[in-house]
């Protein structure tokens, strides 16, 4: 049906005062006065409602209470100059009920907790904080497409099944067209009469396949859904989110730093600029202080610090962390946050970690304990990016399968991008929602996902 959209006349008002327009929208807050009634109406283009004004006298009084929270309609009216605080008004003329909404609808008061907006997930766009975070995850998603394109990447679709534990660590979701009552003797037996005949899962990160695409197209990035069997249930885990995954040819371990700077100030700067209101929001209502602490970032360097020196200025904190440190541990967020939040106050790439608790496919140094790899830790979140130089010798990269004892039959494809003109190359994975709670300050990954999938969340 014919309408403008909320947004437009909000954003350009001049465009419109004096004149007749129809709109569409659910009805966010009704009110009611002797002779005038007031209905807040949003459409999903705005983040601000408009306010329209209904004359009593000109309608039935039994139809005007028909406009109940969350009912949709259809109205035809003048757009004038408000009276009030708002950009302009919109004084009713006619109107149609598009869809009524009954009394029981979960959402009839102005503001509910978190915990239980996420039991009504199907109805929680309806609401302004909602509403906001998905404006900005769109402006994200956009400027991250925008990044890759203006620097010369190509956007490739990796597959989501695969047969291969691109990390190592076995927290794959299996795929499978057989009965859950299927009686075979061995595994092996019974992936054998399955769709692919072999084993096969949902991809944990399309990292491997990105890496081929490069020894060909030069620079690439991914940018998808990935998925891990990961009990973990955090404020930070979910078990499918999306990730951006940019692979470069010819790029060693400074080089993909300089990059993944760059990309992440790049797409910080674009929300910004594109979606004020959004932001003010934010910085309103859910953490105080956003867009100083991004701005700040965007005016400074970020830190660079070598693994075996953040260990040590751990070590110093005197702070009692839950879990101890030392030289070989994998740095928890509490560890992370004191890093970013206390010490350094600003994003840093933590570098050269050991060998032992990172993937297969990194860079070994030459100390023989250490592998050319870094993430990026940013106040308030921790890690965002996990990064590296691949290994781009042959013989060493299946030394260090063998040690993890890969089957390297599984691998021969990846294998052979060694043997056939190998290159220096690096390239990095961020949480694109994790991203999300960065410039917006949503603390819960569950609140940057439209339907979140969790442990025991479907």
């Amino acid at each position: 049906m014919k309408h403008t959209d909320i947004a437009v006349i909000l954003r350009q008002p001049e465009k419109f005062l004096g004149k007749e327009a129809t709109v569409c929208g659910w009805v966010r807050t009704s009110r009611n006065s002797k002779t005038v009634g007031f209905v807040e109406l949003n459409d999903g283009t705005s983040l601000n409602n408009l306010q329209v004004v209904l004359d009593k006298s000109l309608f039935d009084d039994n139809k005007i209470g028909y406009f109940k929270v969350g009912a949709s309609v259809k109205m035809v009216g003048d757009v004038v100059k408000s009276e009030g605080n708002n950009v302009v008004d919109f004084r009713l003329k006619k109107y149609e009920i598009l869809g009524d909404c009954p009394s029981d609808y979960p959402l009839q008061k102005k503001h509910h907790t978190l915990e239980f907006l996420r039991t009504i997930p199907h109805l929680r766009p309806r609401t302004k904080y909602f509403e906001a975070v998905f404006a900005v995850r769109d402006q994200l998603s956009y400027a991250i497409h925008e990044y890759f394109h203006k620097n010369g990447y190509k956007y490739v679709h990796a597959p989501i099944i695969t047969g291969s534990d691109c990390e190592g660590a076995g927290e794959m979701f299996r795929l499978t067209t057989q009965p859950w009552n299927a009686s075979y003797k061995t595994e092996e037996e019974y992936f054998k009469d399955d769709f692919f005949g072999k084993k096969a899962g949902l991809t944990v990160s399309a990292q491997l396949e990105g890496e081929m695409a490069a020894m060909g197209l030069g620079k690439i990035y991914t940018f998808g859904p990935t998925f891990r069997a990961e009990h973990s249930n955090t404020t930070r885990h979910a078990a499918e989110f999306w990730q951006i995954e940019p692979e470069v040819a010819f790029a060693e371990i400074d080089d993909i730093i300089e990059i993944a700077e760059d990309f992440i100030k790049s797409i910080t700067r674009s929300v910004l600029a594109a979606c004020p209101e959004e932001m003010k929001y934010f910085d309103q209502w859910v953490e105080k202080g956003l867009i100083e602490k991004l701005e700040k970032m965007l005016a400074s360097d970020f830190g660079k610090v070598d693994y075996t020196d953040a260990i040590e200025i751990l070590k110093k904190s005197g702070k009692e962390f839950k879990y101890k440190v030392e030289w070989g541990c994998d740095l928890q967020t509490e560890h992370e946050k004191y890093l970013t939040d206390e010490y350094f106050k600003k994003p840093i790439f933590v570098v050269n970690y050991p060998a032992d608790i990172k993937a297969f496919y990194m860079k070994q140094n030459k100390d023989g304990k250490t592998v050319a790899a870094t993430d990026l830790l940013v106040p308030g979140i921790g890690e965002i990016i996990g990064c590296s130089e691949r290994e781009a010798d042959y013989d060493k990269l299946v030394k260090a399968m063998k040690k993890r004892n890969m089957p390297l039959e599984a691998y021969s494809q990846y294998l052979d991008t060694r043997k056939f003109g190998s290159v220096p190359h690096s390239g990095f994975g961020l949480g694109f929602e994790r991203m999300l709670m960065y410039v917006t300050g949503v603390s819960n990954i569950r609140d940057a996902l439209l339907f979140p999938r969790t442990v025991g969340n479907l």
